[in-house]
């Protein structure tokens, strides 16, 4: 892909601030007092960001983060095929999520030290069916798309913690993705030990659905991980 750079749109629409790390905003309860989706995940909100810039010590590289609703939809198209292939809506993880939209509180853009844009991370609105047939939502993480002749120096590292810092600690919802378990239980605190009967619309590799959460007495022992549809 040409890195051309990234197409900045309006963020925000009072620019209101609840300091945390990225500038997350907090959205209004329900009518019940209890969010749909915790604070930051509320659908058509963009929320109120600062840039922020991460460095990691083993990379020189330092990670621009600003919300993925500023970058052109098409440069994300192109850095999901960059970083996979073309083929990637085959993938299982699609059938997950499929008909729902990336929640614009917690998806992100990297930009390196140019300004060029050098990954991407999306976040999910999904849910664990279990057998009496009650949703359990989550959050899906990813994917996280760097480009390949970015990979390793660090930006899927600002992308993650990007994306992890900015679940509102008020409601948080377990977090789930599809990837190497000793790369995300080491850095990030991803774990396969609860989700052993768990089952996907596809074919997957059971060691590789990993979960997170601080509340491990909330996740169902048995279900089936797909759209949140509510």
């Amino acid at each position: 892909m040409t890195r051309s750079g990234w197409r900045r749109r309006g963020i925000g629409q009072d620019g209101r601030d609840v300091g945390s790390p990225l500038g997350c905003k907090a959205n209004a309860r329900g009518a019940d007092g209890f969010p749909p989706y915790p604070p930051a995940l509320a659908p058509g909100d963009r929320g109120g960001y600062r840039r922020a810039s991460l460095q990691f010590p083993e990379s020189a590289a330092v990670a621009t983060i600003i919300p993925l609703a500023d970058v052109d939809p098409a440069l994300i198209e192109q850095v999901l095929d960059a970083a996979f292939e073309p083929e990637r809506r085959q993938r299982t993880a699609y059938k997950v999520r499929e008909g729902m939209e990336w929640l614009p509180g917690l998806s992100f853009a990297a930009l390196d030290e140019n300004d060029m844009l050098a990954g991407t991370i999306q976040c999910w609105p999904v849910a664990l069916t279990d057998p009496q047939g009650r949703d359990h939502p989550m959050i899906m993480v990813g994917p996280v798309a760097v480009l390949p002749d970015l990979q390793g120096k660090g930006y899927g590292k600002a992308l993650m913690t990007a994306a992890l810092t900015a679940i509102d600690p008020r409601a948080p919802l377990p977090q789930v993705l599809i990837g190497d378990p000793e790369y995300y239980e080491r850095f990030f605190g991803f774990s396969n030990a609860h989700t052993g009967g768990w089952r996907l619309p596809g074919p997957f590799e059971q060691a590789r659905l990993l979960c997170r959460t601080a509340n491990q007495a909330v996740l169902p022992a048995e279900g089936t991980l797909g759209p949140w549809r509510r």
